[in-house]
């Protein structure tokens, strides 16, 4: 049931996720965006014209579990960036998991299930989240309460529905050309979406600016060694 999973911050008034209204459609996408990019924009635009969403929620989380988290930059400056982005109008930048307390999407997801009954949620993921689904905290609960939407990522494909978790969820999947009806399945139900892909990730420009600040501070060592060999 989505109460095991429901944080001791249920019902409080400082959890403050984007307004919605009875009988929306609100895709949930979470992920720490450091930094964000336009391949998040593309797996949004693809689930919104897919899925018929009204809303989708670019869920800014204080941290993942799964990886090292030292040197992760505030929420209000990831969201800052994430505000640039995303130009639907109906993509929403929240960070309300830092009131919940929690990084884990199966005490987010049950929270947001009980708040909001009359709401149809669906979580949004990549392609290759999924080949790691199966080490999720309680993973089997998110996938018993709210329907999943599975967004193609480049070089994924294979491993996303080989993993233990597509394994797992085989029986519940809903074929893509039926995606426009996820979320009004009762759980567990999930569809893999395809598209056009993007090669950006968060990993690479981190690698890629973290390259960059070393050379221009090779740079800035070396020059003046330069100067008092040329003098």
């Amino acid at each position: 049931m989505p109460g095991r999973s429901v944080p001791a911050s249920f019902g409080s008034v400082r959890v403050r996720p984007p307004l919605i209204q009875p009988g929306q459609r609100v895709g949930v996408m979470g992920g720490s965006f450091n930094p964000p990019h336009d391949g998040h924009a593309l797996v949004s635009r693809t689930a919104l014209r897919r899925l018929g969403l009204d809303q989708l929620w670019w869920v800014v989380t204080p941290g993942n579990p799964l990886k090292q988290n030292n040197g992760l930059p505030p929420a209000r400056d990831r969201m800052a960036l994430c505000h640039k982005l995303a130009q639907d109008n109906r993509m929403r930048i929240t960070s309300f998991e830092e009131d919940l307390h929690t990084p884990y999407t199966a005490a987010t997801m049950a929270f947001l299930i009980r708040r909001y009954p009359q709401v149809h949620f669906c979580w949004i993921m990549g392609a290759d989240n999924l080949a790691s689904f199966h080490r999720w905290q309680s993973w089997r609960d998110i996938v018993r309460n709210v329907p999943i939407a599975v967004v193609d990522r480049p070089g994924w494909r294979l491993r996303a529905l080989a993993s233990p978790a597509a394994h797992w969820m085989r029986r519940s999947y809903v074929p893509e050309h039926r995606g426009a009806s996820l979320l009004t399945k009762s759980a567990p139900s999930w569809t893999f979406l395809t598209g056009p892909l993007s090669k950006l990730s968060s990993t690479e420009l981190r690698r890629t600016v973290a390259k960059t600040d070393e050379t221009a501070q090779l740079v800035r060592v070396q020059m003046p060694l330069r100067r008092a060999a040329g003098g």
